[in-house]
């Protein structure tokens, strides 16, 4: 047990109708850990108070450094929507049981902290929750923050329901943000592939390369899959010898979407066919590592990532 407690923010993101829809968190109710990922319930249906457009936006979560994943539940009627106090309307109510959560901690300590944990005024109108993880909980070094599509088209669906149309506005969250970087990019210097260990730390040196700072390795594989970590970025590796698989992108991309930051993904086996057009359609980067640790860009948005690098 982690008990370790985290303040956040709930995102906000903005509507096709440019009005930013902040999702409310429900205050006094427990947080769940997400134990498996699925498409249907990592998303929540709230309406833009603009325009009335009632869309899906990814569920709010916080994840931890112990290797936790916690989702928030949403607030099922309130919604702000960011200009001027309006109200946002209605937000149809999270399933009564989450596909991807597992009870919480039945010591009651697992959720969003009372009174005594918020920093801030006490009310939901905030944005800001501090959460106190009572199964082995999570850190996320979370920026809220605004994702936008940048236009690109494509119908994506789940595995479970082919041809499921993603929101336009979910879209390539972030991919081409040109990374912050000083000065002329030297030639890259590869690390010789040998492990899988090996794999993850030429995954994390290619991105610091492209000008991504900070990046780290995580000790331990959370339940989110996410195996790199920076300010600006989240990263996958793949170091099998099977190709990585369309679910595996759709996740490595929502967890892009939900920390608002760029998600790359790396393997030593390469892609399956549907990966790779989920991939295009979703905006997300893809790299083959081969053994002497060098990515190459196996789709347009990778090439883009390498082109927006200095």
């Amino acid at each position: 047990m982690c008990r370790r407690e985290h303040r956040y923010t709930a995102p906000s993101y903005r509507c096709g109708c440019g009005t930013p829809v902040p999702l409310p968190l429900l205050r006094g109710e427990p947080p769940t850990r997400v134990e498996h990922r699925t498409w249907a319930g990592s998303w929540v249906r709230v309406r833009c108070g603009a325009c009335g457009v009632l869309d899906e936006w990814p569920q709010p979560e916080l994840g931890c450094g112990c290797g936790a994943v916690l989702r928030l539940p949403v607030d099922p009627v309130r919604a702000e929507s960011g200009t001027d106090g309006a109200r946002a309307g209605q937000v149809s109510p999270p399933s009564p049981e989450d596909p991807d959560a597992a009870p919480p901690d039945a010591s009651g300590r697992d959720g969003v902290a009372g009174p005594g944990g918020v920093d801030g005024p006490n009310s939901a109108d905030s944005g800001a929750s501090s959460v106190a993880a009572g199964t082995p909980s999570p850190s996320r070094e979370g920026r809220p923050g605004t994702p936008e599509g940048t236009g690109t088209s494509g119908d994506v669906g789940s595995p479970g329901t082919p041809g499921r149309e993603v929101p336009a506005s979910h879209r390539e969250s972030g991919p081409y943000r040109r990374p912050p970087t000083v000065g002329p990019r030297p030639a890259f210097q590869p690390v010789t592939i040998r492990t899988a260990h090996d794999a993850r730390h030429a995954a994390a040196h290619y991105l610091r390369w492209l000008g991504f700072r900070e990046v780290r390795v995580t000790d331990r594989r959370p339940s989110s899959g996410l195996d790199l970590r920076g300010p600006r970025v989240v990263g996958h590796v793949d170091p099998t010898t099977s190709p990585v698989e369309a679910r595996d992108v759709e996740t490595l991309w929502l967890n892009g979407l939900n920390e608002s930051r760029t998600a790359v993904c790396f393997s030593l086996a390469g892609y399956t066919a549907e990966s790779r057009h989920r991939a295009e359609g979703l905006g997300l980067p893809l790299f083959v590592l081969d053994l002497t640790g060098t990515p190459q860009p196996v789709n347009t948005p990778a090439n883009r990532l390498l082109r927006a690098a200095p």
